[in-house]
């Protein structure tokens, strides 16, 4: 079967564009929305989100937990913010190569913010068959591209109802 190598899901978030960005392009924050990410050690006493930052990921799925090194490539705010995901490992990424990218985009709309994520699975080199075998045995079942998909409409849920006004 072949695979599906990028997925996204979108949102609409009463927030302003700059508003959102501010909290999605701080990786530290992450783990307050997604499903599998824990927040992350950012590499510098930045907060704020450049092109070229890395921070250390830390996820988890179920009683599983993983360290991924990541990298900012776009950090433009209120309109983009993305990073490569190139190593990983159990507590330290030491296992490196192209994984994922990870990219969030925020347009303007009449009520706040359309807020847009995309995962792509930068394990171009691997086998179809061997990726989706991996990706089975990691996500108990599922290719990584139908399990990111679901993960992405948790993630979304989630920023929306913590950034929404009440």
């Amino acid at each position: 079967m072949a695979r599906t190598f990028s997925v996204s899901a979108s949102i609409d978030v009463e927030a302003a564009p700059s508003a959102v960005y501010e909290q999605v392009s701080n990786p530290a924050l992450m783990g307050r929305w997604s499903p599998e990410n824990l927040g992350a050690t950012l590499s510098g006493t930045d907060t704020a989100a450049f092109v070229g930052m890395t921070f250390d990921g830390h996820n988890k799925r179920g009683a599983f937990r993983w360290t991924t090194r990541c990298t900012v490539t776009a950090a433009d705010p209120g309109e983009r913010f993305a990073f490569r995901v190139h190593a990983i490992g159990i507590k330290r990424p030491r296992l490196r190569g192209p994984i994922a990218t990870w990219e969030y985009r925020f347009e303007s709309t009449a009520t706040g913010t359309k807020v847009t994520e995309t995962w792509t699975d930068d394990r171009r080199a691997w086998p179809d068959f061997a990726a989706n075998a991996f990706d089975r045995i990691a996500t108990r079942g599922y290719v990584f591209a139908v399990f990111q998909q679901k993960n992405i409409r948790t993630t979304l849920r989630n920023l929306k109802a913590a950034l929404d006004p009440a």
